[in-house]
């Protein structure tokens, strides 16, 4: 017997399971098997008393005080990444920790709780994310129980641009405080420079851990089932420079909308799923560069020293720091540098959702147009947000491109006073040549899978480049034979010159790889046409699809999103005789099962 099989068996399974359970997960990332330990609690806590008995190990209370648990909600990875690193940071303290993803915390504990951490980002219009949308009803609503014995914490991130700014972490905060929580320390509210925020937050957090664990951390050691699992060569940090093999427009000239197919040449080391992301770093154009510099006057070769970094000003500009994208504090240092009254008037009013569109509709150099202001070159950059990296759907399945990567890319591009602004990432993309390095690494989203039971149908909603990720299910699931139908809705404005991979999906429909295709196309007629109608029109056949077991993904903006969604809990309202409430509740028990993810920006 090998030792890390003696080790599992100082465990209450039998040398059989044990053996099963290694087998079971080998080879599992840190986030799957945090995945496991909370469904297999949530199995146990879901068993009759009797059960329990004979069963599972009942945790004792002195364990329940001796732990940490940390839950995190996360859209595009930051949370998660930040709850990680304080799972690490206390675990290095040699304090028991556990580290959960919302969907997975059997909230049944919630109750025995004595000390818990929450990192969670708030979307769209003040919204949870995906995979804490159950967590965060949970305890909002009447079934959360008394807190009286549990200390918390809670770190949000957002985007300040936003009107509801944080709002999913407040209102966490607040309800923990009123279901009898003592609160250790005030919530923290990062931007997108997560780290400012965050990094204190930690420490604050590892500090006070140590302080409410120290007094009764066990003796006892536990012996890993298998060595810590090593981080990749290649990361969010430590970005692979890769190679563009393609980089295709894939819209007709006449459109309005270039979108761009690339093909993308990965390292070996860097695996990824269908519903995974690629992390691309961007540089800002070297016009929009110059063009800021000559505004302010400022001298482009200026060195400037930030914690352990020294640059030029150009080359904080460049690389950096954020020009497409301003923060509400930035605009608010600015107004203290411009000599009229009408910005300082909007900052001050109470409309935030004005605010919020002002902020989301300037580039740096609208705004020093509109509103000129000195700044000096360390202060400029000591405001401005930290450049930031993009995410796009991979378009692709690894099993059927091999050793690439394909974007699905739509070019932002406008006239804005007579001036060309793009997106500081598709911009960038755009203009990278066949050839050209790009400094990419892989953000997972283990919500966003195909079903590992590949008899299941699927039932796909992605109009516009919201299509990618479908591109890369339909990919997989042709490799691996899966015996489930595919069904796709599609929408763009104009069949003509934005029907995106038109001669792929056809020839997959010929092969029996595409079951079914529904189109909207909402130009090529006088009314208006969107996917959501096209449910609608079909929503017999969607329901059935549902209660047969289908897996249901949407992917593309919000706004497409929570139309999708508004048409979905109509169709099962009506198709399944339900009342406004039981259909919500019955697509939330989809997301819940995994059976319904969405994908939105």
């Amino acid at each position: 017997m090998n030792a890390t099989l003696a080790n599992a068996l100082t465990s209450p399974l039998s040398e059989e399971r044990a053996g099963l359970l290694l087998r079971l997960t080998e080879g599992l990332e840190p986030s799957a098997l945090q995945w496991l330990s909370g469904y297999t609690a949530g199995l146990a806590a879901q068993l009759s008393p009797t059960q329990r008995v004979l069963q599972a190990v009942p945790v004792a209370d002195s364990q329940i005080e001796t732990r940490l648990t940390i839950v995190y909600g996360s859209q595009t990875g930051n949370a998660k990444r930040e709850a990680e690193a304080l799972s690490q940071e206390v675990q290095a303290q040699g304090l028991s920790v556990r580290l959960l993803r919302a969907d997975a915390y059997p909230v049944r504990e919630l109750a025995n709780e004595r000390l818990l951490y929450v990192v969670i980002s708030t979307q769209g219009d003040g919204d949870p994310p995906d995979d804490a949308q159950a967590f965060f009803e949970f305890i909002s609503g009447r079934r959360a129980p008394s807190l009286k014995e549990l200390k918390f914490a809670v770190l949000g991130l957002g985007d300040s641009s936003y009107p509801k700014f944080n709002a999913i972490a407040k209102k966490l905060d607040a309800r923990f405080a009123e279901l009898g929580g003592t609160r250790l320390f005030d919530v923290g509210e990062a931007d997108i420079d997560v780290a400012s925020v965050a990094a204190p937050w930690r420490h604050n957090a590892l500090t006070q851990a140590r302080e409410v664990l120290k007094t009764s951390i066990s003796s006892a050691t536990i012996t890993p089932l298998r060595p810590a699992i090593a981080s990749s060569l290649y990361g969010r940090e430590k970005p692979y420079l890769a190679e563009v093999l393609v980089n295709q427009r894939i819209t007709a000239r006449e459109s309005e909308q270039d979108v761009r197919h690339l093909e993308i040449a990965l390292h070996e080391s860097l695996s990824y799923e269908p519903g995974d992301a690629l992390g691309v770093w961007p540089v800002n154009h070297p016009a929009l560069v110059d063009t800021v510099l000559s505004q302010l006057k400022l001298n482009a070769e200026e060195v400037i020293s930030i914690g352990d970094q020294t640059l030029s000003l150009h080359e904080w500009l460049s690389s950096k720091r954020e020009l497409t994208r301003l923060s509400k504090s930035f605009v608010q240092q600015h107004a203290t540098r411009f000599s009229g009254k009408d910005l300082n008037e909007l900052l001050a009013s109470e409309n935030k959702e004005a605010i919020s569109q002002f902020i989301s509709q300037q580039q740096l150099p609208d705004l020093l147009n509109r509103y000129p202001g000195e700044w000096r070159s360390d202060e400029l950059v000591n405001t401005l947000r930290p450049l930031a990296p993009r995410l796009y759907s991979i378009a692709s399945s690894r099993k059927a491109v091999g050793d690439e990567a394909h974007l699905t890319v739509s070019l932002l591009e406008y006239q804005k006073d007579e001036n060309l602004r793009r997106g500081v990432a598709s911009g960038f993309l755009a203009d990278r040549d066949v050839g050209v390095q790009l400094p990419i690494f892989i953000e997972r989203n283990e919500r966003f899978r195909t079903p590992t039971d590949t008899s299941r149908d699927i039932l796909m909603i992605g109009p516009g480049t919201g299509v990618a990720p479908f591109r890369g299910f339909v990919q997989e699931r042709t490799e691996v034979g899966a015996t489930g139908k595919n069904w796709l809705l599609f929408g763009a404005r104009t069949a003509a010159s934005e029907f995106l991979y038109q001669l792929e999906w056809q020839e997959a429909l010929k092969k029996g790889q595409l079951h079914r295709l529904d189109l909207a196309f909402s130009r090529d007629q006088p009314e208006r046409i969107y996917v959501q109608q096209r449910l609608r029109e079909n929503a017999a056949e969607v329901f059935a699809w549902l209660e047969n077991g289908a897996y249901l993904y949407i992917c593309g903006a919000i706004a497409m999103g929570k139309d999708v969604h508004q048409a979905l809990l109509e169709i099962v309202s009506e198709q399944g005789g339900k009342s406004k409430e039981d259909a919500s509740e019955y697509l939330s028990e989809l997301q819940q099962a995994g059976r319904y993810a969405k994908d939105v920006y």
